[in-house]
């Protein structure tokens, strides 16, 4: 969850690449028995170029269950997590949370996935979603999505 924004509502402006496009608060709970660590991939599936990644976040520890708002573009954290490369469908140039920005027209919407993983990601920061998605494999216990909505009015 977060305290942005309620599931299937519109993501505010300060989150976006419209406003300061600062991540937005997240919390999360239930984590079940042996997580080790947390993975998070903001993607917007309704890109017209394919499934398009604004964020990679790998090795959240397992004792975290909240980020802060307005996290730094650095590719390590305090809390010890990597930020992976985001920013496109197969070529990612940003490091770090970089939110909505869809062309004119209908609202896309944009998916906070979260896994709760039995392992840390032997990654560095850098990775980009497939390679964080490969090297999860098959470790992950559990998931969980937050959806958000943000688009631009049409051009007149």
């Amino acid at each position: 969850m977060s305290p942005a924004f309620v599931e299937g509502e519109w993501i505010p402006q300060i989150h976006t690449g419209d406003g300061l496009d600062l991540s937005p608060a997240l919390r999360w709970s239930g984590a079940p028995e042996g997580t080790r660590s947390y993975v998070l991939i903001l993607d917007d599936p309704d890109a017209p170029a394919g499934l398009w990644v604004h964020w990679v976040l790998f090795d959240i520890p397992a004792d975290v269950h909240e980020l802060p708002a307005g996290l730094p573009r650095s590719p390590t954290l305090e809390i010890g997590s990597r930020q992976g490369r985001c920013w496109g469908v197969t070529s990612f140039s940003r490091l770090g949370y970089h939110g909505p920005m869809p062309p004119p027209g209908p609202p896309h919407r944009y998916r906070f996935t979260l896994w709760a993983l039995d392992l840390r990601l032997a990654l560095p920061a850098g990775a980009t979603a497939p390679e964080v998605r490969a090297a999860m494999g098959t470790h992950a216990l559990a998931e969980t999505v937050l959806t958000g909505i943000y688009g631009r009015a049409q051009p007149r």
